[in-house]
């Protein structure tokens, strides 16, 4: 079952890439920023919290 859902996956992100590929590009463009905003969130959370317990 997984091999069908990651199969699906690889032919729909190819179809996409030869179809789209700028509305790829802008699409992973704007994931990763939204993953890094996140990450950065985290660390100054946790930079915060640290600094609160010593």
């Amino acid at each position: 079952m997984k091999k069908v859902i990651l199969l699906l996956l690889v032919v729909f992100l190819g179809f996409w890439m030869f179809t789209d590929p700028q509305g790829l590009a802008a699409t992973a463009r704007e994931g990763g920023g939204g993953a890094w905003d996140a990450l950065v969130s985290v660390f100054e959370a946790t930079i915060r919290f640290l600094g609160a317990l010593f």
